[in-house]
């Protein structure tokens, strides 16, 4: 089995928040690799990394960094493939990391969620690789149906909550 997609972290302190990419996609069945590369400590790493990865069968890379948040847009930089930059809340509430990603220069683009919203990112992932999986884009309408499915949920439980005089 072949990875199709690569989660990217700047460090491994980013793994508590990166763990929901890896439960969407172990629950989706879609194959991943996990890699620690830094674009100030292993910047040779990360450029052989980012030249190659579509040779591996890479075809979306999720890269997530706190502080100055470099990685996603190095990344961006070298590689044909679409990136997705994850901004880890580390210093600055995660500001700092969302807007270094936002603020990609003209022709580099860094497709970015939430601060922490590594669940978002592997949500992506998945949209951006079905266009040309039909059996991936049934797991997207799944699992967008099953979204509605927790708020019909949530209704019929409102619904019926007692206790409060003036509820209707």
């Amino acid at each position: 089995m072949n990875a199709r997609v690569s989660i990217i972290m700047g460090s491994t302190s980013d793994l508590p928040v990166m763990e929901a990419a890896f439960k969407f996609f172990e629950n989706n069945e879609i194959p991943f690799e996990v890699k620690a590369l830094s674009a100030h400590r292993t910047p040779d790493e990360v450029a052989d990394y980012a030249k190659h990865a579509h040779e591996r069968g890479i075809e979306v890379i999720i890269a997530a960094a706190g502080m100055a948040a470099h990685l996603p847009g190095v990344i961006a930089a070298m590689t044909p493939l679409p990136v997705i930059g994850v901004p880890v809340k580390s210093s600055l509430e995660g500001m700092d990391a969302a807007l270094a990603m936002l603020q990609m220069p003209p022709g580099i683009p860094v497709a970015t969620v939430a601060i922490n919203g590594a669940q978002n990112a592997a949500i992506l992932a998945m949209q951006i690789m079905a266009n040309g999986d039909p059996e991936l884009f049934q797991k997207v309408i799944a699992h967008k149906q099953g979204l509605k499915q927790k708020i019909v949920k949530a209704n019929d439980e409102l619904a019926n909550l007692q206790g409060y005089r003036f509820k209707v």
